[in-house]
């Protein structure tokens, strides 16, 4: 019988495999043991990540910034994209006001609000005196749950006639910081945005609660990572639903 352990480490089997295909080749992604192994030479390797992505954030608002994060991530470049994917989609978050920093910083993309905004993704060197200047983002407060919110992603129309959906962003608030936040709903949303889950016109239905649904039915795609006492056991973080018709 196959437990639901089982299928989140297949589901992170699956992404390892993807981005890093010779990582694949040497653990069994399938147990235990080797995924645990292989997340561990994952996290050597991201303190020297050849490609990354920097946010610099004024204040952080969910919605704002789920918003902000898809319009940045539909600018990366197929080019770019390949190499970030192969770091894991890697970003630092830092704390500064990106208005005070346009007259020496170069930014991709900045928030309709200025709250933030991001630099890459792109070679590790290119953003180390951005780095060395600001501090990480302080997001040691816990996420709270909160009322429903809507969103609308990225443009109202798809040059190429996809239509708009509708899903549900599911985000796990439980022993959560915002720093954790950050990090998972990030590989969540510019992954699903790259991957064309995600597209212009969206409406996302965002629902902060201590945990992820069992009952939203299947996932379009999930972020699911250790828990920070055990590394092994497998969490979901947050999810995007599959897309939602109303009745």
């Amino acid at each position: 019988m196959t437990t639901s352990q089982e299928l989140l480490r297949a589901e992170v089997a699956r992404r390892i495999a993807t981005a890093r295909p010779e990582l694949a080749a040497r653990f069994d992604l399938l147990t235990a043991d080797g995924l645990l192994a292989a997340q561990r030479e994952i996290t050597r390797a991201a303190q020297d990540a050849k490609v990354q992505a920097v946010c610099v954030l004024r204040d952080f608002d969910l919605p704002t910034w789920v918003r902000a994060t898809c319009a940045f991530a539909a600018r990366v470049d197929a080019s770019a994209a390949v190499g970030w994917r192969r770091d894991f989609t890697r970003t630092v978050f830092l704390a500064g006001n990106p208005d005070n920093l346009r007259d020496r910083f170069v930014f991709g993309h900045v928030a309709d609000d200025g709250s933030a905004a991001w630099q890459g993704p792109a070679p590790a060197e290119e953003s180390t005196t951005l780095r060395r200047l600001l501090k990480l983002f302080d997001g040691s407060a816990e996420l709270p749950t909160r009322l429903s919110t809507v969103v609308r992603v990225l443009a109202d129309r798809d040059p190429r006639g996809r239509a708009p959906v509708r899903r549900e962003l599911h985000v796990a608030t439980a022993g959560v910081t915002i720093a954790d936040c950050l990090v998972h709903l990030n590989h969540l949303l510019v992954e699903a945005v790259l991957d064309e889950v995600v597209g212009p016109g969206d409406e996302l239905v965002v629902r902060q609660a201590p945990w992820l649904p069992a009952s939203a039915g299947l996932f379009a795609a999930r972020r699911i990572d250790g828990t920070p006492d055990h590394p092994d056991r497998l969490r979901a973080y947050a999810a995007l639903t599959g897309e939602i018709h109303d009745a």
